[in-house]
């Protein structure tokens, strides 16, 4: 999930986390994520607590997401224990057979949406796609739905859409046609598609990273624009006139999965068990905009109420969006992605 998360600084490949005792090879496990600050976050949040609970020691590298774990599996070189993907990636990569069954008599899934709790995968953290405007052009008069965005003669103005992010900008689509959240999925793609070929002429941007999309809003490039929670939360933070809520939002969640081959799964079992815990789940919102992908962390008392108001995954925000479906993209995203593609090149 590169694409979604808010990366930037200093990569943690190789970091050791904190261990409470010396741990043998036995004891050690190599966890990969996106990296930036969201691995930053996990390490506090997850790894160090994990590693001194259990007295391991936990090693970290980055991942570029699916194509890494399918190399290193189909080449008999796993040397990662854990590693991070977006669900629609682990989707793709079970329906392959490229990660180690879990179990769940060791990882208590309870607490977890069951979209998001497979064989071989479980839910980890959640990303919001929201929509942005900036309050110095509209006030607070600006668009509130996907509907409104795609409205030009109501609210005109410089818009960008995710260029690179099929999924997502096809599931605002559905929702500009007035579609209610709970009726999203399936994506109907060939209406979806439609929809966007109706608002195309009228994006000024099709941003390829969560970067670009804050640059563009942040320098007033763009008056509206689609955005990920936590890059809309940083400029909001710095001060930015802009507005948001997660009213339509498009809930995305990452998963973790134990690459087929790993020699230390049965450590790296209890070690996610760990990681999808409410108790170190309630911990991720403390560091980053990422909402936890267990719901339980929302009654451990350890998140403050006035930051629960702000998480995407708090309950009350769950409702206002739509919940993206994996299992759906597994088989449909190739061919989406290359007529969207196409269609937004054109």
């Amino acid at each position: 999930m590169t694409k979604r998360l808010c990366i930037h600084g200093l990569a943690v490949a190789g970091l050791l986390a904190t261990v409470a005792v010396p741990a043998s090879a036995a004891d050690t496990i190599t966890v990969a994520s996106w990296g930036g600050t969201y691995q930053e976050a996990q390490t506090k949040a997850f790894f160090d607590p994990t590693a001194k609970e259990l007295g391991i020691t936990i090693k970290q590298d980055t991942t570029n997401g699916l194509d890494d774990v399918r190399l290193q599996v189909t080449g008999n070189a796993v040397k990662w224990d854990i590693t991070e993907l977006g669900a629609d990636e682990c989707a793709r990569g079970s329906k392959e057979g490229l990660f180690e069954k879990l179990d769940y008599n060791v990882i208590d899934k309870s607490g977890i949406n069951p979209k998001l709790v497979h064989d071989d995968w479980v839910g980890i953290s959640y990303t919001s796609v929201v929509l942005i405007y900036r309050t110095d052009v509209f006030g607070d008069k600006g668009p509130k739905t996907w509907a409104d965005f795609w409205n030009v003669e109501k609210f005109p103005g410089r818009r960008a859409l995710s260029g690179s992010q099929a999924t997502e900008t096809l599931s605002v689509a559905a929702l500009a046609k007035g579609i209610p959240i709970d009726k999203v999925y399936p994506v109907d793609i060939d209406g979806a598609l439609q929809s966007v070929d109706k608002v195309k002429g009228h994006i000024d941007a099709w941003w390829t990273s969560g970067a670009q999309a804050m640059q563009l809003v942040k320098d007033g490039e763009v008056d509206m624009a689609s955005i990920w929670n936590g890059r809309a939360g940083t400029l909001k933070k710095e001060g930015a006139p802009v507005s948001f809520s997660f009213d339509q939002g498009v809930l995305t969640a990452d998963c973790m999965v134990i690459p087929k081959g790993s020699k230390n799964k049965d450590v790296a079992m209890k070690a996610l068990a760990k990681f999808v815990s409410p108790d170190l789940q309630a911990n991720l919102p403390l560091y980053v905009d990422n909402g936890p992908a267990n719901e339980k962390a929302f009654e451990t008392g350890k998140i403050p109420p006035e930051r629960i108001k702000d998480i995407n995954s708090a309950p009350e925000n769950v409702k206002k969006q739509v919940l993206q479906d994996p299992a759906f993209w597994r088989d449909t995203l190739v061919e989406a992605t290359e007529k969207f593609n196409n269609l937004i090149q054109q």
